[in-house]
């Protein structure tokens, strides 16, 4: 019997998606240049004016519909023949899914999905773009995004966590690391395994051991790193 393929875990932010056309809240202009965070992702925005919220993420979900996978997440999808990959990310959207990848953790949510406001067990995929004023669960309360706004907690943290220590390689990829908790994942990624951080910016963070950083965008990036990885994969055997 062969060796157990490496697991390559994934950490990927809103740079990724950007490259698909979806703009960041940390951009200036795009999608979020006329909406304040708090009056759109806050639980208090939420009890002030639902209709609003959500309307918000109705135009959201819309622009991640026309958005297509770029060369970094089929790079993703394609290392999936070489690796155990897990994927983590802080996106909502599905760009990860569509491109094939088969095991993604989404820490902060995802847009297609709502949940009950009295049962947030209860969580459903929607069938179209629109999610209105007066669509109940089963339980005949109003459904919100399944998004984690700020302030809530996150509550898939300690699965990726438990990714992040089974880590034999970790690539962190348009992600500014400033996001807390999120940013403190890599914390748990063995000191011995490489580690990879693709981004035009160099993040700030504390000295990691076996550290690398890829000066690039994640369309140009992530296949280059692919191609090393697969090289010296192929090379171990």
């Amino acid at each position: 019997m062969g060796s157990r393929p490496k697991h390559l875990v994934v950490f990927s932010g809103a740079g990724i998606s950007a490259e698909s056309g979806l703009s960041t809240f940390r951009d200036f202009g795009g999608f979020w240049q006329h909406h304040r965070i708090d009056e759109v992702a806050s639980l208090e925005a939420w009890r002030k004016q639902p209709r609003e919220v959500l309307k918000f993420y109705n135009e959201w979900r819309k622009q991640v519909m026309q958005a297509q996978p770029n060369p970094a997440h089929i790079a993703l999808k394609n290392l999936e023949r070489h690796y155990q990959v897990s994927i983590i990310t802080q996106n909502v959207d599905d760009l990860h899914e569509r491109a094939g990848s088969s095991n993604v953790l989404h820490l902060h949510g995802e847009i297609f999905k709502a949940r009950s406001t009295r049962n947030p067990e209860l969580v459903y995929h929607l069938q179209g773009p629109d999610l209105k004023w007066g669509d109940t669960c089963e339980l005949g309360s109003q459904l919100r995004p399944h998004i984690v706004w700020f302030g809530e907690e996150v509550t898939q943290f300690n699965q990726a966590a438990h990714l992040m220590r089974q880590a034999d390689i970790l690539m962190v990829v348009g992600s500014s690391l400033a996001v807390y908790p999120a940013s403190s994942l890599l914390q748990y990624v063995p000191e011995h395994a490489p580690k990879y951080i693709i981004d035009p910016r160099q993040p700030r963070m504390a000295r990691m051991q076996n550290l690398s950083f890829i000066q690039s965008m994640a369309s140009k990036g992530v296949p280059q790193l692919a191609r090393e990885l697969i090289a010296l994969e192929s090379l171990a055997h």
